[in-house]
């Protein structure tokens, strides 16, 4: 793309539609807001600079890119006065190119066809065909299909009301020329606002080229103005994002119940289940299996690994060749080697398992270090929080600790120990030896058990 291309984003936008204290372009889409989409998009096309319009001061705190420029509109006056505010912000030469920051769905190889025609020159608009264009700008044309004005639905007669090609707001000029248009824009609408859409019939005026550009799906051209138009385009983005991992060669259950809210990277013959979460930065491995209903957040699974249903990992390191789940919890900053069991209702946060290790049932290890071959009966805890202050507790290689077994931290279990059943360790244990708390079994013969009168 050509280094004096800028780009201005208009994100002042009310929302009220929405029905929220949210403004519109922060709220999520595949776990970001629709703005971020936006500004993505936008670098790929490598522009010199890059002005958001914004009115919510919440708005820029939510993107503190030193490299942004910023112009506040306030109160808004529509979308033509929306991009003058952004040109004084922006350099006076070149090309600039307006974009929304709640259309967050257009392909950057979309827009660069239209910002080369822009170069040529022309009036560049991206346009699309739709079914139903109610609430779009319609596209007029004459005889000889020339574009010769855009006109907002609110003013469209009957007859301009039955066009279906819609302006989807992305537009490409020359610098100077938008500046121009924009000084000679009025407000005399139904709505009363300066419409950055009638530079089209300026520029007809004066006999500039408009060059337009097909969207290449509905997709890319929908906006979110409500709560409804916000869930219609959520699961547009994830069926694209679901085409695409198909495409990789990952199998999907269903393509209609999965989330990706983040970046989600796959091997080989990884398989997901229906009605999975990534969020974040996630990375399956080489023949991972991710069971039915799991979340998984910024976290490396290893190769082979198979996670069961209803599992939940965040943050976290899973190495190759584990079984994780079903209904397991892996909090942030835990570390499975390969060949690790943790199983149903086990709990681990900021803990290292080593090789072969094994948490089959209902326990709790926490801010631990478990050495190799190591199995954790059922039941078992570590009591790492005293109230004020987290400690460790290290489990060295080839202990075997009984169920129903707590752990109380600081203290160290030596390599080879054995822990019997229903015991409190609150010492350290030394390598090869068995520790349990002597107790006492008592039978009662001729015992009643007592019965309801």
């Amino acid at each position: 793309m050509q280094t004096t291309l800028q780009v201005a984003i208009l994100a002042a936008g009310e929302g009220k539609r929405m029905r929220s204290g949210t403004p519109k372009v922060l709220h999520g889409l595949g776990g970001r807001p629709l703005l971020a989409h936006v500004l993505e998009t936008a670098s790929e096309l490598q522009p010199r600079a890059t002005c958001v319009v914004y009115r919510d001061e919440a708005v820029r705190q939510s993107f503190p890119n030193g490299d942004l420029l910023w112009a506040r509109q306030n109160p808004p006056r529509g979308t033509g006065d929306a991009v003058r505010c952004a040109l004084a912000e922006l350099p006076a030469d070149g090309v600039t190119l307006v974009l929304f920051g709640a259309d967050p769905l257009a392909r950057a190889a979309t827009l660069r066809e239209v910002v080369e025609q822009a170069h040529s020159g022309a009036l560049s608009l991206l346009t699309a065909e739709l079914d139903d264009p109610s609430g779009y700008g319609r596209i007029v044309r004459d005889d000889n299909g020339r574009v010769t004005a855009i006109v907002e639905q609110k003013d469209a007669t009957p007859e301009q009301r039955a066009i279906r090609e819609i302006n989807t707001g992305v537009m490409a000029a020359p610098t100077a020329r938008l500046r121009g248009w924009l000084e000679r824009i009025d407000k005399r609408n139904a709505s009363g606002e300066y419409y950055l859409t009638d530079v089209a019939a300026l520029a007809v005026t004066d006999g500039v080229a408009i060059a337009t550009s097909r969207a290449a799906s509905e997709t890319e051209a929908m906006g979110v103005n409500s709560m409804r138009e916000l869930a219609d385009l959520e699961r547009r983005y994830q069926r694209r994002q679901a085409d695409a991992l198909l495409d990789a060669g990952v199998a999907l259950a269903d393509p209609a119940r999965i989330d990706v809210r983040g970046a989600l990277s796959c091997g080989r013959d990884v398989t997901i289940d229906i009605n999975c979460i990534f969020e974040g930065k996630v990375t399956l491995g080489d023949g991972a299996s991710i069971g039915a209903h799991c979340v998984l957040k910024d976290t490396t699974v290893g190769e082979g690994t198979a996670v069961a249903p209803f599992s939940h990992i965040e943050d976290a390191r899973i190495g190759a060749r584990c079984r994780v789940g079903p209904f397991a919890r892996i909090r942030p900053g835990t570390a499975l080697a390969d060949e690790v069991h943790v199983g149903n209702f086990v709990e681990v946060k900021a803990s290292s398992f080593g090789e072969r290790s094994k948490a089959n049932h209902l326990s709790y290890v926490g801010d631990s270090a478990v050495g190799r071959d190591v199995n954790i009966g059922a039941g078992t805890i570590t009591c790492n929080y005293d109230g004020a202050n987290k400690h460790r507790t290290v489990i060295e290689d080839d202990v075997h600790i009984g169920s129903d077994t707590q752990l109380v931290a600081p203290v160290t279990v030596g390599r080879g120990a054995t822990v019997g059943a229903g015991t409190t360790v609150w010492k350290d244990v030394p390598p090869e030896t068995l520790v349990l708390n002597q107790k006492t079994q008592i039978a009662r013969s001729g015992w009643k058990r007592p019965k309801k009168g």
